[in-house]
């Protein structure tokens, strides 16, 4: 869009990218498109809408509340629209919504709406200043104020996550995947894309929940709705030995609530692992009218795990008093 008055010259606040989804992106059992594919796509989006708007490299900080509504098809249409909702001193506030459409029609449908953060670098490698952003119209107020709103509630759960105790004895459902980045991967930063950090996120919290609610041919079905806290705490850069670790910590009658811990390594020191990436996820198992079948539950007994188990619960209580901006909001001049 041109620049409204009120905005710095020559840069734009949002940028929209259509492209068809990939047979690549496709999730296990062939039904949908990975959620691991989406948040690619959200965190690719809202990269080049922050590195636009800072005329500066910039880092994925946070990806809060990533809600997968719907399942999008494989070979659909995709519509990925970015836009700056807030500005800090050097971090940029970007809401992102993907919309998906059948090639015939070109009549998009929003699936999925979140929010990122992220910080511009300069060439020292520090955070450095960013323009000022300033709503102009209604739709620009209302999500800068919703991105302000949610400001408390992010940094209350960052702070239980980050105090929270993963180690110890475990008996928890888990799954670890260890490898070395590749260099396709690699941003201008030298770094592994944030967006490829969450497909890996993705892959482990899968392997976790579709081996837990195994049940014939279900676990081919098992789906991510939801992920979120996804806190970045360092860079992954290409050749680190990484660790994504998937435990579930929670179940309900329909829903498994799993951690999932991105760590990397030199790999001449495999065990001086560092934590570089957090997130909660929530899987489902859904049958064919598209609703959540049961899931077989799962009870702690270890110490560590019933208090893992009350964490989640609180995240959950938390959360819910987060609420969803609507995508006709985001999508709205």
């Amino acid at each position: 869009m041109a620049n409204a008055p009120g905005r710095a010259t020559r840069r734009d606040d949002r940028i929209t990218l259509r492209f068809l989804a990939a047979p690549a992106d496709t999730a296990a059992g062939g039904r949908s498109v990975a959620a691991g594919s989406v948040m690619e796509w959200i965190d690719k989006a809202g990269y080049a809408c922050a590195v636009g708007w800072a005329g500066a490299y910039c880092v994925t900080a946070y990806v809060g509340n990533v809600r997968h509504r719907r399942p999008i098809a494989p070979g659909s249409l995709i519509e990925v629209q970015a836009r700056l909702i807030h500005t800090g001193r050097s971090s940029m506030h970007v809401v992102v919504t993907v919309s998906s459409s059948e090639v015939s029609s070109h009549a998009y449908t929003p699936a999925t709406t979140c929010i990122l953060v992220f910080v511009a670098k300069g060439a020292d490698g520090r955070p450095t200043a960013v323009p000022a952003w300033t709503p102009v119209s209604r739709s620009d107020r209302k999500l800068a104020a919703a991105a302000i709103d949610r400001m408390p509630a992010r940094a209350e759960i960052k702070r239980l996550m980050l105090d929270e105790d993963y180690g110890g004895h475990s008996e928890a459902p888990r799954v670890t995947m260890r490898f070395l980045v590749p260099p396709g991967v690699v941003n201008w930063g030298g770094n592994a894309h944030g967006g490829t950090v969450m497909r890996w996120i993705d892959e482990a919290a899968y392997a976790c929940a579709a081996s837990w609610a195994r049940d014939g041919d279900a676990a081919s079905t098992a789906v991510a709705v939801y992920s979120g806290g996804i806190h970045f705490f360092a860079p992954v850069r290409i050749g680190d030995l990484v660790e994504v670790d998937a435990r579930i910590i929670y179940t309900s009658a329909h829903s498994m609530h799993l951690s999932i811990r991105v760590s990397s390594a030199d790999p001449r020191e495999p065990d001086a692992l560092t934590l570089t990436t957090q997130c909660m996820s929530v899987f489902v198992v859904p049958d064919d009218g598209g609703s959540a079948r049961p899931v077989p539950p799962w009870q702690p007994t270890a110490e560590g795990d019933v208090r893992l188990w009350e964490h989640a619960r609180e995240i959950i209580r938390l959360r819910e008093h987060i609420v969803p901006i609507p995508a006709s909001l985001t999508l709205e001049d």
